[in-house]
């Protein structure tokens, strides 16, 4: 509601076919720029558009490292188009990508973009901020609720695609998908307004593209001092599921077994160690202990195999921080109750302003749609009470954008 030009980007690039599905699946992505002179807008729109397509391009590699190439790959050609314009340099973005395959869901992430799952009517937020106060409460400086956690600005961000020729990304999955799992991906244009128990309860009473649209409008009426994106993704069909439906999010992405060195590194030091011990009783020691030796040495080069495989795709391979899982917090869905009551709060302070300056809203229909939504609360059926009074606030909220739309032609909202 307050800004000149939106810097925010998304895409949602779904499996043509069958061996499109098998290979890389679906692929949900949000990005918030950051920069003066459009730089911030530019760097969204590079990282929406090149991260789908290296994804794509890199078919050898297996999906979370294909993935996590493709998110680096991007930060190289946002950071050298930076470089190159002054009116560019240190542009950046961040970039939340939801990659959704047989095998489970994949999660890459580079800053305070946010992914949630909600199951089983509890929210999960999946995604680490990698901003200034998460940072600091990671280390143990002080509890999220402390004065000193809401003193810090949530708007300090310590990673980004962009600023760095270098990037460290955040790589989790596969999470394993159940009938009915919801995942919401946004920008922090909606997650600065809307907090986390709300996210829950519209995410659980709502459609898809109500839940979207509500979201957004909960945003924009609460300040809009950000842009704001919403993509939100419903599992329903039974063929998109894993195998296997237990959550596998702990293991490390691309570690499916043990490597082809690894195992030849585990053959020969098995072979060489039972030699040794042949020989150790045959008191033939020095070819014992050469032996031994060997077979420690192999056991040394399987371990290292091993940990190489299983750091594939899991950010800069320089890294040395012990990789963290998530989710990183989480909430119950509750009844719907106090979301009720926030909603119509919101609908009296819109009613009462909306009338004053714009006869174009359908008031009779809101009136209706507020009647029906006091009634189900009365008798306790919170969730149509939710229903209804998101659908009245979804109609004065369009009502005014097209207001807005014909008195602003070229601020015009997506």
């Amino acid at each position: 509601m307050r800004r000149p030009n939106n810097q925010d980007a998304f895409n949602v690039v779904l499996a043509e076919d069958a061996a499109c599905w098998q290979a890389r699946g679906h692929l949900f992505l949000v990005a918030d720029g950051m920069g003066a002179h459009a730089a911030g807008e530019l760097a969204s729109k590079l990282a929406a558009s090149n991260i789908p397509h290296l994804y794509h391009l890199y078919r050898d590699a297996a999906a979370p490292e294909a993935l996590q190439r493709a998110i680096v790959d991007a930060n190289t050609e946002i950071h050298r188009r930076g470089t190159a314009n002054p009116d560019f340099r240190g542009m950046g973005t961040t970039v939340s990508v939801l990659a959704v395959l047989p095998e489970g869901a994949y999660v890459g992430h580079v800053g305070d973009s946010r992914i949630y799952r909600i199951r089983h009517q509890k929210l999960q937020q999946l995604t680490f901020d990698h901003s200034l106060v998460w940072e600091l409460r990671r280390l143990g400086r002080f509890d999220k609720d402390s004065e000193l956690a809401r003193s810090i600005p949530k708007n300090v961000i310590t990673r980004s695609l962009g600023p760095n020729a270098e990037v460290q990304v955040d790589l989790e999955g596969p999470y394993g998908l159940q009938p009915g799992d919801t995942f919401l991906l946004c920008t922090d244009g909606l997650t600065g307004q809307v907090s986390d128990q709300e996210l829950a309860d519209l995410l659980a009473h709502l459609s898809v593209d109500e839940a979207c649209r509500t979201l957004i409008d909960l945003a924009d009426l609460r300040g809009g001092p950000d842009n704001i994106t919403v993509v939100v993704v419903k599992v329903r069909d039974d063929w998109v599921l894993a195998e296997g439906s237990g959550d596998t999010g702990r293991r490390s992405p691309g570690y499916k077994e043990l490597p082809p060195s690894s195992t030849l590194s585990l053959l020969l030091a098995g072979v060489a160690i039972l030699i040794a011990c042949l020989l150790w009783m045959a008191e033939q020691v020095f070819p014992a202990a050469f032996l031994a030796v060997a077979g420690l040495g192999a056991l040394f080069a399987a371990g290292w195999f091993c940990f190489r495989q299983r750091r594939v795709g899991r950010g800069n391979l320089g890294d040395k921080r012990p990789p963290s899982h998530g989710p990183y917090a989480q909430c119950d869905c509750q009844q719907g109750d106090s979301l009720v009551q926030a909603l119509t709060k919101t609908l009296d302070e819109l009613d009462a302003a909306a009338r004053e300056s714009d006869r174009a809203v359908a008031w009779e229909q809101v009136e209706s749609l507020r009647q029906r939504a006091a009634e189900a609360s009365a008798s306790r059926r919170f969730p149509d009470a939710v229903r209804d009074s998101a659908a009245a606030i979804r109609l004065i909220m369009a009502a005014l954008r097209r207001r807005q739309n014909r008195t602003n032609p070229h601020d015009r909202q997506p």
